[in-house]
């Protein structure tokens, strides 16, 4: 029997899992925040709110989640329709090259179609080519205007200036 990645969008109960997947993902990026608390408190808080879908992947179906990813939604008047955020992708070192990242964004492409957005967006770092090689297999591009690169641009707000 040929074992196939299994994916489903995590509970309550879960979030548990979540948060400590998200943790190695922090770790893995080399930050130190925010803490192990602070990310278990708010994966709970998000998933009792409806705020976000979280989506777990595992190598197979009864396996340990070794993957994840954060769904968030949201209506957008220039799109006239809803949209969707695809945050926080990450699959365990161990787990990688296994085929988890690609059914963690099949299922979000197919969540924000059963949530009827018009459009589903996400951000990387330009030197993660093996990301972007996987986003643009299921059709994702670098957004262009005018011939122009299109960024994505933040601030904290956590800072008064």
């Amino acid at each position: 029997m040929t074992r196939a990645p299994h994916v489903w969008r995590a509970t309550l109960l879960e979030a548990e899992t979540v948060a400590d997947l998200l943790v190695e993902f922090r770790d893995h990026l080399g930050r130190d925040w925010p803490s192990d608390n602070a990310f278990h408190a708010g994966v709970e808080r998000v998933l009792e709110r409806g705020e976000a879908d979280f989506l777990l992947a595992a190598p197979a179906q009864g396996e340990p989640a070794a993957g994840v990813c954060q769904l968030r939604f949201a209506f957008n008047l220039w799109r006239a329709g809803s949209e969707c955020q695809l945050e926080d992708l990450y699959v365990t070192p161990s787990a990688r090259r296994a085929g988890l990242g690609a059914v963690l964004v099949a299922a979000a492409l197919e969540r924000a179609r059963e949530r009827n957005c018009r459009w589903i967006e996400l951000d990387t770092h330009e030197d993660n080519a093996p990301a972007i090689a996987l986003y643009e297999r299921f059709g994702f591009h670098v957004g262009r205007s005018g011939g122009k690169r299109e960024l994505v641009l933040a601030r904290s707000l956590d800072d008064p200036r």
